[in-house]
């Protein structure tokens, strides 16, 4: 079964078994959705179709507007909200990183198995307009076979690569320090967590952590701890777990902790996104 998009008054997320590597969701009339500050383990990409926004990626900020394409790179602090009380629709696209690595090695982009980010953060490009628009139709038409959903996804991402040419292949220099703060933060997001034992574990003193995390991340310790347990409550419920044991397996203190937070960074509430899972 694949879920689609069809009630402009719910958020609904489109899936596909048989194509785990992406996911698609589309907002009608996002006039009240708002969203905090907030990251994906995902590639993401999508394009405004009405309205404008106020667009915030990392140090930037935007107005932009229908026509526009929207990219974030994995890990990359973002938020994206209505203009004023005009229609504002959008669509957006979620990419497996491991998948998208295969797609950058097979066009010679990525030598070391590792992704190379994208420099661009928006552009008004209508060819990636126009070809993710059409990604999404056949993505979501139940119709449609799955190679040629698989096929409409391989060829749009490979045009995105080439559209948008990708930073050069280098390794991203940074305190050593933030990035272990950054894996001990993932690697127990299911607790609650001391700011001296993060600190410890990364080696740095309070004061640095708390300055430079953000600088780095584009979001505090706390606000990356509680992206960690979203990202994780996503991947749960796609599973079709229970929104409850979902709570507590990512640290919430219970569902309405969860409920609180998931509404804040995803727009959505849980019952909403599981209702997605085939």
């Amino acid at each position: 079964m694949v879920t689609s998009l069809r009630e402009p008054a719910r958020p609904r997320f489109w899936r596909d078994g048989a194509l785990p590597f992406i996911e698609a969701r589309a907002v009608h009339d996002g006039r009240k959705v708002r969203y905090a500050k907030h990251a994906h383990e995902t590639f993401s990409i999508g394009i405004v179709t009405n309205g404008h926004c106020t667009y915030l990626n990392g140090k930037t900020r935007q107005c932009i507007g229908a026509g526009s394409v929207v990219v974030m790179n994995p890990g990359d602090a973002h938020a994206c909200n209505p203009s004023d009380d005009e229609l504002w629709s959008y669509r957006m696209l979620y990419v497996e990183v491991p998948w998208l690595i295969g797609i950058q090695q097979d066009l010679g982009i990525s030598r070391n198995h590792h992704f190379r980010p994208f420099s661009t953060t928006a552009t008004a490009q209508p060819r990636l307009y126009t070809g993710l628009d059409r990604l999404y139709d056949v993505l979501t038409d139940e119709q449609a076979e799955c190679l040629e959903k698989h096929s409409a996804a391989l060829a749009f991402m490979a045009a995105v690569q080439q559209a948008l040419n990708p930073a050069p292949d280098l390794p991203r220099h940074g305190h050593r320090g933030l990035v272990r703060a950054a894996e001990f933060i993932r690697d127990n997001h299911a607790r609650s967590l001391k700011l001296d034992e993060i600190c410890s574990a990364a080696d740095l003193s309070p004061s640095y952590l708390i300055r430079a995390f953000k600088d780095k991340y584009g979001l505090t310790p706390h606000a990356y701890l509680t992206n960690c347990r979203i990202e994780f409550s996503r991947s749960e419920l796609r599973r079709g777990r229970p929104i409850a044991e979902v709570a507590l397996a990512a640290g919430f203190s219970d569902q309405a902790h969860l409920q609180r937070s998931f509404k804040k960074l995803v727009a959505a509430t849980p019952g909403q996104y599981r209702a997605s899972v085939p």
